[in-house]
């Protein structure tokens, strides 16, 4: 992945310096946010890249992110290149990957799944703590 191709890189750079020139904490917040969502969205199409067109595994590709391998799969299934191969769950697992490199090898491009043609595009998963009542 060519990082002067991906404008992602300068949206990143772009937020963290005016969050860094920022006289006041929560106004550097939202850019912050903002940086934090614009590298997990890059993170998560840099590893379905890494597993399409490489021999890299889930579990090597999580290591390689900081993530654990079952945290892998609900984050590629929202990626533009693997969300055609999620489950019903919501998760991209080896055998979606092995169609996804198969199809990517052969030149196929997928077609949408009936259920997933008026699906809107999942949320990043945010952490909700426990309520104790």
């Amino acid at each position: 992945m060519s990082t002067s191709a991906d404008p992602r890189y300068d949206a990143i750079r772009d937020a963290l310096t005016t969050a860094a020139e920022s006289s006041e904490p929560a106004q550097a917040l939202p850019l912050l946010r903002a940086a934090a969502d614009r590298l997990t969205d890059l993170i998560d199409d840099t590893m379905a890249q890494a597993l399409v067109t490489g021999r890299t595994s889930l579990r090597s590709v999580g290591a390689g992110a900081g993530l654990s391998e079952n945290a892998v799969g609900p984050r590629l299934a929202r990626t533009p290149m693997l969300a055609p191969y999620a489950n019903e769950s919501g998760r991209v697992t080896a055998s979606g990957v092995e169609r996804a490199r198969y199809d990517h090898e052969t030149g196929r491009t997928p077609e949408p799944g009936p259920d997933n043609t008026d699906q809107e595009p999942r949320a990043p998963m945010r952490f909700r703590p426990r309520r104790t009542t």
